[in-house]
């Protein structure tokens, strides 16, 4: 069972995150989940879903969103530091942050590591595994092109938000699916969202 790390923080277009999640797990993958606090709050407001008022109690109303054990989603709040993501030690997954907020993207350049999510990407960064960010602003500042630039440079993948239409998409589901196939192709994970180019 292939595993993937997932956080999401509090940039708006917490929709590609949820799609994302739903597709990994129908791929047959476990999931290491992380959200954010910033995110939670993004999620309630631009999603008719309304996350429990305990943050201790996000994991298991993930796991009944999604009809799965806690085996196959696995929630880690902002402090669990003896969680898998938290030490190169452990099987270092593929990790994904979607959305990428600016503050994120600023924290894992300059390797805050001040709470869980930035701590994982720091341990995927000096592991030398996939690292995928995903960040939804508009426009870029300097500060963002720079921390963009420097985490490329350190081996992480920038995929920006950013829908194509050359699919003809009909619908808001189809331009959420074309960036969430194309981070399901970086994983190399299988999808039937879209067709690729050619086909």
């Amino acid at each position: 069972m292939q595993t993937i790390s997932l956080a999401i923080t509090g940039g708006s277009g917490v929709q590609y995150a949820l799609r994302l999640l739903q597709c990994l797990l129908a791929a047959g993958c476990q999931v290491n989940l992380m959200v954010s606090r910033a995110a939670g709050v993004v999620i309630n407001t631009e999603t008719d879903l309304q996350l429990p008022e305990n943050e201790a109690d996000w994991g298991a109303w993930f796991c009944e969103q999604h009809q799965v054990s806690s085996e196959r989603l696995r929630f880690y709040g902002r402090e669990d530091w003896f969680s898998p993501v938290a030490s190169g030690s452990s099987r270092c997954a593929p990790l994904v942050i979607c959305p990428a907020s600016g503050g994120t993207l600023s924290a894992i350049a300059c390797g805050a590591s001040n709470n869980l999510i930035e701590r994982a990407a720091d341990v995927v960064l000096k592991e030398r595994k996939p690292l995928l960010l995903v960040p939804r602003e508009m426009p870029y500042s300097a500060i963002h092109l720079e921390n963009m630039l420097k985490l490329t440079q350190l081996g992480a993948i920038v995929m920006p938000a950013s829908p194509g239409f050359y699919h003809s998409p009909k619908s808001i589901e189809e331009l959420i699916d074309f960036v969430v196939a194309r981070i399901l192709d970086q994983l190399g994970i299988e999808q039937d969202l879209m067709p690729r180019w050619g086909e």
